[in-house]
């Protein structure tokens, strides 16, 4: 007999039916919820964002501000290219998607007809450069280099070119106006990144992937001004991206423009005098290497005294920022890149490390003074100064007697400065420091070494003081190095590194006497010499140095003027300065620089000079000739070009002779000078923004001969 209820089921298959039932309610019951939350809670909301899907946007990019001299001369601008661009959604209305229109501009333009469609076609993972990846709505750039007569057919045959225009567009231009090419100061302009685009999305000036932004120089520390703000236009499209109307829509506004401090003039003149100190230094010979000096390198600062505003500032090697206008080509970037480029791109200015040499002792001598000797004491100025069984040289091992410290500082004496480091390190506790006072290091951070200076270009270096942090931290970094090095010291350089390993933590007295003269670890820049001996002119103000004067709107109602500001004081006593400002006058009248300024009128315009010469492992001597008057303070630098005043001196002094109009004899010519004074005004602002400016001529291709020799 079957207990099978007539229904079928069992009670366990109706709990089961009926937990499906609940289930199938309750599911319907939240799909329901959700319905009308999303079609009538939120309804208008959700219909107003569905309306916005349907509205593109295409972004007409500002156009960029210019970067101006002091005398509103241009460095960077904008030049009108013809530009033809096709429109990718006027070519898709057509039946056969444009390929006969891109056919004929193929003919028109000269341009192989597939590259021209390669242009127009959308990027994606799976299509390969040269692709376009802005917006589809974004008119795409098939060239910028049409001719007038290439634009005219264009515009004259539209029936033969719907979706095809042939524009005016501004294009970057860096004019070097006189043969000033100031590249490495004004920078240049690249491709925005994916990231650079997310993070402008929501900013006042957002950007597309075909937009270049500044990478460098001026162009990047003030793109935000240059760039100006992008203008938006909006469309109405339906479900097939085809536009039915125009919405809403916001101009672009031009970018402001930046007026500098550099003198388009100077700067010419400068860059010219700084590569033409390099040949002559290459005709030069090395008795040390046996070979010609190789002045690889080298870098030149003009600044105002009294405010650290940049009159011109070069780098070497240099090149040509139009490089960049319009997509650089893969073999122009190794040029500027590759193994065998030297760097171009590096600003050495600011950039380039090197050891000091004898320009470092005005840091010295404060250090000296402040400790408790006496400025116009009696120092031994002997040969050669001995620590044990290690002799250090005097330069060219001359001897002067007892002499003050501003006579050492004219003859440059190494060996004054050796006695006086060796004293105080003996001060300090030798090898067995408890309280040092380290006078000699903490004078070069009171005089801003081993940190920026603040100027107002992007990527500048710190150098550095080797102290005894320094001495700690870098010995923990390579103590296994050394050790393993030194470990069967047969050789020099094998035994320096066991010596390293075994003391490189301490400071040694070679350390202290070294550093005191500019060499050993010491590294600077020509940027922080320069503002040194601006500050030793001016009474001690350390400024930092700007390029940017001021940031004009493009209408020219709104004007932000850059002030000069400093970051510190010399740690001089007004006496000390005096006395230091005094011995450097002496330099250039009798001691190591005065053979290049035989003649100057120091009566009317008194000049203060020091030379060095830093000594390089494995390298040439790198030449340094700092220099200032009342109103500038100019300094150069060549790498592996021999001594200061042999290297650097003439460019110097020309530099010099064309700022203030001073001929070989010494007589001053007012009408030839470029700048007796620094530009303290603007240049001048006409009430519909434009800024007047006076054309300048290229600098004479013609130099007198260079004088023979090589000195400190």
């Amino acid at each position: 007999m079957s207990n099978i209820p007539e229904t079928g089921r069992t009670s366990r298959v109706t709990v089961r039916l009926i937990a499906i039932q609940i289930l199938v309610f309750s599911l319907l019951l939240t799909l329901g919820g959700r319905l009308w939350y999303l079609q009538i809670r939120n309804g208008k909301e959700y219909a107003n964002q569905a309306r916005s899907n349907h509205v593109q946007q295409v972004i007409d990019p500002a156009t960029r501000g210019s970067i101006l001299d002091a005398r509103g001369v241009p460095l960077a601008d904008n030049q009108t290219r013809l530009v033809v661009s096709a429109s990718r959604t006027d070519l898709l209305k057509i039946k056969d998607h444009g390929k006969a229109v891109l056919a004929r501009l193929s003919q028109v333009l000269g341009m192989p007809e597939e590259e021209i469609r390669n242009k127009v076609r959308l990027c994606d993972a799976k299509t390969p450069q040269p692709c376009w990846n802005g917006s589809p709505y974004q008119p795409i750039p098939i060239t910028d280099k049409a001719t007038t007569q290439q634009a005219l057919q264009i515009r004259e045959r539209s029936e033969d070119f719907p979706g095809i225009s042939a524009e005016p567009t501004a294009v970057r231009r860096y004019a070097a106006p006189g043969d000033a090419n100031s590249a490495q100061v004004l920078g240049y302009l690249s491709p925005v990144t994916d990231d650079e685009i997310t993070k402008a999305k929501d900013s006042r000036s957002p950007l597309l992937r075909s937009d270049q932004i500044g990478r460098s120089g001026l162009e990047r520390t003030y793109d935000s001004e240059l760039r100006g703000k992008a203008g938006v236009t909006r469309y109405e499209v339906d479900n097939l991206g085809r536009v039915i109307g125009k919405a809403k829509s916001d101009r672009a506004v031009p970018g402001s423009h930046v007026i500098t401090s550099i003198d388009a003039r100077v700067q010419a003149i400068a860059e010219k005098e700084l590569d033409q100190a390099q040949k002559d230094a290459r005709n030069v010979f090395d008795k040390n290497t046996g070979t010609n000096y190789k002045a690889d390198a080298g870098a030149v600062v003009v600044m105002e005294t009294q405010t650290g505003r940049v009159v011109a500032m070069a780098s070497s090697p240099t090149y040509d920022p139009n490089a960049w206008v319009g997509g650089i080509s893969g073999k122009d970037y190794a040029k500027l890149t590759g193994k065998d480029s030297n760097y171009p791109l590096l600003n050495r200015a600011i950039q380039g490390q090197a050891a000091p040499g004898s320009i470092f002792k005005v840091i010295s001598t404060t250090a000296a003074v402040n400790a408790g000797y006496d400025f116009d004491g009696h120092y031994p100025c002997t040969s050669a100064f001995n620590i044990g069984d290690q002799v250090f040289k005097n330069f060219e091992s001359e001897n002067y007697g007892a002499i003050s410290l501003g006579r050492a500082l004219e003859v440059s004496c190494d060996t004054v400065f050796y006695d006086l480091a060796y004293k105080q390190w003996q001060k300090d506790g030798g090898n067995n420091p408890t309280h040092p006072a380290d006078w000699f290091y903490k004078t070069a951070h009171q005089f801003g070494l081993g940190k920026e200076t603040g100027i107002d270009l992007p990527n500048e270096v710190r150098g550095r003081v080797p102290d005894r942090q320094w001495k700690k931290d870098y010995w923990q970094a390579n103590k296994d190095g050394w050790c393993a090095q030194g470990e069967h010291a047969d050789d020099y350089v094998s035994k320096i590194a066991k010596e390293n390993c075994e003391s490189g933590m301490k400071m040694r007295a070679g350390d202290s006497v070294n550093y005191s003269i500019g060499q050993g670890d010491t590294l600077v820049t020509p940027i922080q010499m320069a503002t040194i001996y601006s500050a030793i002119a001016n009474g001690g103000t350390l400024y930092n140095p700007t390029v940017g004067k001021a940031v004009v709107s493009p209408d020219g109602k709104h004007i932000r003027e850059i002030r000069p500001t400093a970051h510190g004081k010399l740690p001089d006593s007004p006496k000390t300065l005096r006395q230091i400002g005094d011995a450097l006058a002496g330099v250039a009248t009798r001691g190591t620089a005065a053979w290049r300024f035989g003649g100057w009128p120091q009566d009317k315009i008194p000049m203060h000079a020091k030379t060095g010469t830093a000594e390089v492992y494995g390298k040439q001597t790198t030449g340094w000739f700092a220099t200032y008057t009342k109103d500038y303070t100019v300094l150069m630098t060549i790498s592996q070009g021999g001594t200061g005043s042999g290297s650097a001196g003439p460019a110097v002094r020309k530099i010099y002779n064309a700022l203030y109009g001073v001929d070989d004899s010494g007589q001053i010519d007012e009408k030839a000078a470029l700048l007796p004074k620094p530009q303290a005004s603007l240049p001048k602002i006409e009430s519909d923004g434009t800024i007047q400016a006076q054309p300048i001529k290229p600098v004479s291709e013609t130099l007198p001969d260079e004088e023979e020799g090589q000195q400190e």
